[in-house]
């Protein structure tokens, strides 16, 4: 019976020898010395004796043996060796009694090469077993930039409160967020009964998941797709899952686990061809004339009246409401909480009153609005938030940068003491895009003007009082502030101004138009477009929408001079024909380092995700500790910074 295993483990070898030659890889067991001979290593760590997994086990400590095995650790050489022998008796020893004594092995970088023991690992893999004992030793590498060593210290710290090693992560930040939903109490080791419970739903999730096709998708570990699994449905209520559930689940969910990364989201920079360039009569011909209400809702997190964003999507919806009239039944909700409220929130629209269509206008929602658009799949739902890589529910965002661009350049015109300032809110997507462009458009017209930044969201920042004081005694005469009048809170403070003593003289606001965007998809999704468009392309789809939508555009004060008035229509209107960006030309950041070289311009994905800011301007982002309470969420989820060991701008 051995003869026959073996026989059978070696054409797996062999099988195994010839792919890897024919790809152009290295055909044996990958050895731990040579790999460390390149390696600067800190120091090692005696982990004792561990259950090790064996699909991490890839590789021999030494070059003596490596040539007996294939890479997949199946053996190579004749039976009627002494090799052959002696796995055939492991063999035999392990199908009587199974194999018990551990192997000695080097853990490095969550692999495992093996010292002591390279025939019973052979002989466990081929039986197909899970797991080996093994004295484990860890070599560890000097921490560097590279993100496998970055991660891999992460792994280590997650090691440490969890004891688990059968579980990799393959971007930063993720072992921690994994943490933080197993044992939301920091650096809290696991009881046997917290781990008893992870290892069980694992393993359990493993299976469903494999079962779907999951060891197909080559660029998502098992741990990954674990990891998206738990943000949709929460640890607490996974562990009350069935093995039927999770097999139903990680149905359910399957589109995420293809688009796990942040890169696969499809950014729509401009409308869809086929909408309507002409007047609101030209879409009101094309709306089907059947007798259907479409139901829309809009799921607000605060009051529109006491928020100058949400105001901006109030008068979006209004606008909705005016142009398709009858044909249109729509709805809103305010002041809705986070998770379960706004899912409750959203659920009720749905059952009660048979919305199709939903609109959650703030990023914080982006995790509810998920949850609800995988139960009700029939829903269409759209979240305003930037860089969200879901493909079950579409967001939405606009290209503001480009109007504050031109807002920049009416400042560093006007300016008479080259010192102008930015108020900003949350440091996210999109705004650090904003904040820069309002720079560089400072820059392009007055090479000497600064841009002081503040925001107001910081736990120990100043009043808007003291802030607008502080930055007038320090010479800043224009700033940019919120971009629209908050009705409960009306103040001249908004769009850019220039600052006195006394009140604020307004010069330009730069204006979201959400009706645009509402009209167009709501157009859309009546006239049969909607699948249309979700068929283009298997990434999550985001609208990112600018000037030549109409669903931005700036508005300029008659106190601006007629010369700087006619500069920025010139470069309204090449911005919004393409001719032109912000972002093009030599572009030097805060550490010195060239982000855009001439005749060059930045990637929209680059743009989205910018991190950096401008060297013109003084200030910089602010990390989620400095934050208050209140802002943290939303920066948790959306900010460009997450630690403050990232944060390299000056002070």
């Amino acid at each position: 019976m051995s003869y026959q295993d073996y026989e059978k483990a070696q054409k797996m070898g062999i099988k195994a020898y010839k792919n890897a030659v024919q790809d152009g890889k290295y055909p044996y067991l990958p050895v731990l010395d040579e790999i460390l001979s390149v390696t600067d290593i800190r120091g090692e760590a005696n982990l004792g004796l561990v259950q090790i997994p064996l699909n991490r086990v890839v590789g021999t400590s030494t070059a003596g043996r490596t040539e007996a095995f294939a890479n997949n650790f199946m053996p190579l050489l004749d039976f009627k060796t002494e090799f052959g022998g002696k796995w055939s008796s492991l063999c035999d020893s392990h199908m009587e009694e199974g194999i018990r004594e551990p192997i000695k092995v080097y853990e490095y970088l969550n692999y495992y090469y093996v010292v002591e023991g390279n025939k019973r690992v052979s002989v466990l893999k081929y039986f197909d077993a899970v797991s080996v004992p093994a004295n484990v030793t860890r070599k560890i590498p000097k921490l560097t930039d590279d993100p496998v060593v970055k991660i891999y210290y992460e792994f280590m710290e997650f090691y440490k409160v969890s004891g688990v090693n059968f579980i990799w992560l393959s971007k930063e930040g993720r072992f921690k967020e994994l943490l933080s939903i197993v044992s939301p109490e920091e650096n809290e080791n696991w009881g046997e009964e917290t781990l008893q419970d992870f290892v069980s739903l694992y393993y359990m999730f493993a299976s469903a998941y494999y079962a779907k096709g999951g060891k197909k998708l080559q660029d998502l570990t098992t741990g990954d797709a674990f990891l998206i699994f738990l943000r949709l449905y929460g640890y607490a209520e996974a562990k009350e899952m069935s093995m039927d559930d999770l097999k139903s689940s990680v149905t359910k969910i399957w589109k995420e686990f293809l688009i796990d990364d942040e890169e696969e989201v499809s950014l729509s920079m401009e409308e869809p061809s086929d909408f309507s360039k002409k007047s609101v009569l030209g879409f009101l011909k094309n709306i089907p004339t059947n007798d259907k209400t479409l139901n829309v809702a809009f799921v607000y997190d605060k009051d529109p009246e006491r928020s100058d964003w949400l105001f901006a999507h109030e008068l979006g919806r209004n606008h909705i409401k005016e142009v398709f009239g009858k044909k249109l039944n729509c709805l809103k909700v305010i002041n809705v909480g986070q998770d379960e409220e706004c899912i409750r929130a959203m659920e009720e629209l749905i059952t009660e009153h048979n919305v199709e269509v939903i609109f959650t206008t703030s990023s914080t929602l982006v995790d509810s609005s998920l949850k609800v658009a995988i139960k009700y799949p029939n829903v269409k739902i759209l979240n305003c938030s930037l860089n969200t890589s879901h493909k079950y529910i579409r967001t939405y965002y606009s290209r503001l940068y480009e109007a504050k661009f031109l807002s920049g350049m009416i400042a560093g015109t006007l300016t008479e003491t080259d010192k102008i300032g930015y108020i900003a809110d949350y440091p996210i997507y999109g705004i650090t895009a904003n904040i820069n462009a309002f720079a560089l458009g400072a820059k392009f017209v007055n090479p000497r003007v600064k841009l002081y930044l503040e925001w107001t969201t910081l736990e120990k920042g100043h009043t808007r009082k003291e802030v607008y004081k502080n930055l007038y005694n320090d010479g800043v005469d224009f700033i940019s502030d919120q971009d629209l009048i908050t009705p409960k809170n009306a103040s001249r403070r908004y769009g850019v101004y220039k600052l006195t003593d006394g009140d604020p003289i307004n010069i330009a606001m730069p204006v979201y138009n959400w009706g645009v965007f509402y009209e167009k998809i709501i157009h859309m999704i009546l006239n049969g477009k909607w699948n249309q468009a979700d068929a283009a392309t298997e990434k999550a789809i985001n609208y990112w929408w600018g000037f030549a939508s109409g669903v931005i555009d700036i508005i300029v004060s008659n106190k601006v001079p007629s010369q700087t008035r006619r500069l920025v229509e010139v470069f309204r209107r090449m911005l919004t024909n393409g001719e032109i960006s912000p972002f093009e030309g030599e572009i030097i950041s805060q550490s010195g380092e060239v982000k855009c070289s001439d005749g060059e311009r930045i990637k929209p994905d680059d743009i989205m995700k910018m991190d950096w800011l401008a060297e013109n301007v003084v200030g910089q982002i602010p990390v989620i500790k400095e934050l208050k309470e209140a802002a943290r969420p939303i920066v948790e989820s959306k900010g460009v910074l997450k630690e403050e060991d990232e944060n390299t701008s000056p002070g």
